[in-house]
């Protein structure tokens, strides 16, 4: 695989924006502006179309592919693809390289372009199998968005060239994966880094802090790409169940729109009781209660009795898990849960002069994320709430019209990656949900 030429912005998503400039207007003008720069940066600055018709995409400033990042980058690109047979291959062409990198490594989280042996800490202490790994920090996140997007691609254009022999592979992959991590103990992940932070590392050798079987499936690191401190994290366990249900539904047989080579009883039949067994295990270990005895769902656990009460901007979380497609937005316990994670019961929320939402155990305390604003607009119903959170954010960049990692909430001047394209197709889903344009699920 060689690089090609960068990406250039097609016709169909400059209809798009004009489009959303139109439904916009003068009354949210800063909207506008904002839409134009993000939607169009992710095209321009970090799509890579590769000779073999893959497709890479940077997540921003650091120059490797993560698997989470880049089905974010692409996902609310979806409904003008469905009319735009280039964008199409473009998004398939992603998902056809994220196979082929779960091919390689699974336990892995970022890839480089080529086989150049770069990497985030060349000192990592880990099972390195393949020059074409940046980092081998293992988050369970990291296997569900490549199966989202797969899914999301089929459901909203009816393309299907990216159903080849490493996505076969690849689901078979991930489901030994997520098996295997249900009894961690039987697993060889292990990962150590050299450094000053505990968050970059695992503890116990590599392992992780003790864990006992609950049927979820153990993660070492959030999607933060901090370590866990408890290693059943529930939002990500939440995302599994999801994706499990798009494999049933992608292997199952029963499309005759769909390859005759994902007729797969076999993958089916695992996907539908771990599926089973990750379910079970969250409402039995994943719940806990907030300070007014009301039952909520814990961000971590590990079967042991311990869990944490917090939640962390980064996708999945728990605020997300409507968005995911878990639960709906009105599910009582989610209810409960959104509300004490936008409190301060929430060690990571934080409220200031400019904004008020959750931020992250990865950057400063009082820096809430542009991603987690967005997120809480995504999962409610209310627009008056969407319009506040979308005034927010576009009015926190700084003047740059971009998002963010995350920003303080007294001066938005001072904030982290001033490129960091996930944000940004945050904000444009946002957008897009406003005005009632909405990515099929």
């Amino acid at each position: 695989m060689t690089a090609a030429d960068k990406y250039t912005v097609p016709e169909s998503v400059k209809d798009f924006m004009q489009h959303i400039r139109s439904l916009c207007g003068e009354t949210h003008a800063d909207w506008a502006q904002t839409f134009d720069m993000t939607f169009t940066d992710t095209l321009t600055t970090t799509v890579r179309r590769e000779n073999d018709g893959s497709t890479f995409l940077l997540t921003g400033d650091i120059p490797a592919m993560w698997l989470r990042d880049s089905t974010a980058q692409m996902r609310p690109y979806l409904p003008i693809a469905k009319n735009d047979p280039e964008l199409a291959e473009l998004i398939g062409g992603l998902s056809r390289r994220q196979s082929f990198y779960i091919t390689i490594d699974p336990y892995a989280n970022a890839f480089n372009e080529t086989p150049s042996g770069a990497s985030w800490d060349k000192g990592d202490k880990t099972d390195r199998t393949s020059p074409w790994l940046w980092e081998r920090k293992y988050e369970l996140d990291s296997l569900c968005y490549p199966v989202q997007l797969a899914w999301l691609l089929y459901r909203n254009t009816g393309y299907t060239a990216h159903f080849n022999d490493d996505f076969v592979k690849a689901a078979g992959l991930i489901l030994d994966v997520f098996s295997l991590e249900q009894y961690h103990e039987q697993s060889p992940y292990f990962f150590i880094r050299d450094t000053t932070l505990p968050t970059n590392t695992l503890s116990h050798d590599g392992r992780g802090t003790p864990v006992a079987a609950t049927g979820m499936t153990w993660s070492g690191f959030r999607p933060s790409d901090d370590s866990c401190t408890y290693h059943y994290l529930v939002p990500a366990n939440m995302f599994v169940c999801v994706i499990l249900g798009y494999m049933v539904r992608l292997f199952d047989g029963r499309d005759p729109k769909l390859p005759k080579a994902l007729n797969r009883p076999d993958i089916v039949k695992r996907a539908k009781a771990l599926q089973g067994a990750i379910n079970e295990g969250i409402r039995a270990h994943g719940i806990t209660e907030n300070r007014d005895g009301e039952t909520v769902y814990a961000y971590e656990t590990d079967g042991l009795g311990n869990a944490t009460l917090m939640d962390d901007a980064n996708i999945p979380n728990l605020l997300a898990a409507p968005y995911l497609g878990f639960c709906a937005t009105d599910d009582p316990t989610y209810l409960a849960t959104r509300r004490t994670l936008l409190s301060d019961e929430n060690p990571y929320y934080y409220s200031g002069r400019y904004a008020a939402g959750i931020g992250s155990s990865h950057t400063d305390p009082g820096r809430v994320w542009p991603i987690a604003l967005s997120v809480q607009g995504l999962t409610c119903d209310d627009k008056a709430e969407k319009e506040h959170l979308l005034d927010t954010l576009a009015a926190t960049t700084d003047g740059t019209h971009l998002m963010h990692e995350g920003f303080d909430v007294n001066d938005p001047s001072k904030y982290t990656r001033p490129w960091f394209s996930w944000a940004n197709m945050m904000f444009c889903e946002l957008t897009m949900n406003y005005f009632d344009i909405n990515v099929l699920r």
